[in-house]
């Protein structure tokens, strides 16, 4: 009988084997969005998240002195709720929504299949690639795309730095560790970063897009406006983690069924955002956010005209989005944007 062979990945090459290979990819073969998926997203508990991004949009072109032309684009727009929203939305600021082109950045061929089902708009197109060969200001929208890029554990013992590998056998993995020259990572890591780390959990892709967009920025203006869980202690944590069936699960079994995801570090982003030279970057967690761009006050507007019972799951839901115990500080929003920019709305 032959040997079955085993396949030795770094954890972060693992994890883009189990999201985003071509067949067997759990972000290519499947929709894990909603309550028959593995989660549920902002966009998708309460309309309230897309307008008060909407309403965050419109100051923000304002700032901008009101451009002709203005591309809004998506990273990884998921089933389309939040996009769809925003275009909804912005149709009660006509002036702001004559001037948009309104774009998906996505890789999935399933979701922007979903994507086009869910938003009926003509005035939305699909990137593959982050290339714009007109001037027109940009304006990111990140929610949950960079916890969703893999990521490497590198962990020092005495003098040493290892790095985790995953070795695949029949649809399981098993964890390994590799001796590594960490001088490798001095372009992705500050030297005193790594000085002050055991342990460090980074996405090289992530850092990647952050320059990629950051050069579009400085070149064309705009920004990056980013939604994601993580914390902002100067220590890396642990925070790897697989979600399947909205439960936790192992990340080594039942390879590219499940989602894996991890806790961004937003203290080493505004950092790394900082070393960019040109750019600059604000934070706040989401309940702050959501609450300055007041979204109680048109929960009220909107309730009055609802019966108890729908007003309940509007309050309800809004609840979700910014109670601390659930999304309000675990989320964290992020804005990025040119160093002599003093927009400051919603932070």
């Amino acid at each position: 009988m032959k040997k079955n062979k085993s396949k030795v990945l770094s954890l972060d090459n693992f994890i883009d084997y189990a999201l985003y290979d071509k067949k067997k990819g759990y972000y290519i073969k499947k929709n894990p969005f909603g309550k028959n998926g593995d989660f549920i997203t902002a966009p998708n508990i309460s309309i309230l998240f897309s307008e008060m991004i909407s309403i965050w949009l419109v100051s923000y072109w304002n700032h901008l002195n009101q451009p002709k032309k203005i591309d809004i684009i998506e990273l990884g727009a998921g089933n389309g709720a939040l996009m769809k929203g925003i275009i909804n939305t912005l149709k009660n600021f006509p002036n702001f929504y004559n001037s948009c082109n309104f774009l998906i950045y996505e890789k999935s061929k399933t979701l922007i299949d979903i994507q086009k089902k869910n938003i009926s708009s003509q005035k939305i197109s699909w990137k593959k690639k982050l290339e714009f060969k007109k001037k027109n200001p940009i304006i990111f929208i990140a929610n949950e795309f960079f916890d969703a890029l893999p990521i490497k554990h590198l962990t020092k013992i005495k003098t040493d730095w290892y790095e985790k590998y995953v070795e695949i056998l029949q649809n399981k993995g098993e964890i390994r560790q590799k001796k590594i020259d960490i001088k490798k990572y001095k372009k992705d890591l500050f030297s005193e970063i790594i000085k002050k780390q055991k342990f460090i959990e980074y996405s090289p892709l992530s850092l990647k897009y952050l320059r990629d967009i950051g050069k579009i920025i400085n070149k064309n203006d705009g920004g990056l406006l980013l939604f994601d869980y993580g914390y902002s202690e100067n220590k890396f944590k642990d925070t790897l983690q697989a979600i399947q069936n909205h439960k936790y699960a192992n990340i080594l079994d039942n390879i590219g069924n499940r989602d894996i995801t991890y806790n961004l570090n937003f203290y080493f982003l505004k950092k790394f955002i900082r070393s960019l030279k040109k750019l600059k970057s604000i934070y706040i967690n989401q309940r702050n956010f959501l609450l300055n761009m007041g979204i109680m006050q048109r929960a009220e507007i909107i309730s009055k005209k609802l019966q108890f019972s729908k007003k309940a799951d509007l309050f309800y839901r809004v609840g979700r989005l910014i109670d601390e115990d659930k999304m309000g500080s675990l989320f964290k929003v992020m804005f990025v944007t040119k160093k002599n920019n003093s927009f400051k709305v919603g932070f």
